[in-house]
């Protein structure tokens, strides 16, 4: 009887013991989603608006409305070739035709000249695509460029 009341005794404490070290384990914090840099934010407020917001993170346009993320498919020179892919697009343009991003819809030109932000501009066989908002290196090594 007292082997058995030691056993339930150590089975206890062994319990409570681990418990808290088992909850812990469960609220550890899940991996963070790598941070894109091949996404601009661009005013999508229509032909009649000129605002022209565009930024390296979500916002508002100078005219009130959000700003709508676009996925970067290709740099030329100081303009953005943008798509305004679902979240966690890896498109690419058409290869048949220019216009459109791999997913169907219109490519847009964004001129970033003016913004402030940086971008990799290595062009050739490159698609790095980098836009930051702060100086930096584009994935293949070189600096960003700045929009001035």
């Amino acid at each position: 009887m007292r082997a058995l009341a030691g056993f339930r005794w150590v089975t206890a404490l062994f319990l409570a013991l681990s418990l808290p070290l088992m909850a812990a384990e469960s609220k550890a914090p899940a991996k963070k989603a790598a941070t894109r840099h091949d996404v601009l934010y661009v005013c999508e407020c229509g032909d009649s608006c000129a605002c022209n917001t565009v930024g390296a993170k979500a916002g508002k346009c100078k005219c009130g409305k959000e700003l709508v993320a676009h996925h970067v498919v290709k740099m030329e020179g100081t303009e953005a070739l943008v798509c305004a892919c679902p979240s966690g697009c890896t498109c690419k343009l058409d290869e048949q035709d220019a216009t459109k991003c791999g997913c169907g819809k219109a490519i847009r030109r964004v001129d970033l000249k003016g913004t402030g932000l940086y971008f990799c501009n290595c062009g050739g066989s490159c698609a790095c695509n980098t836009v930051l908002a702060k100086p930096g290196k584009c994935k293949c090594g070189m600096d960003l460029n700045k929009a001035d």
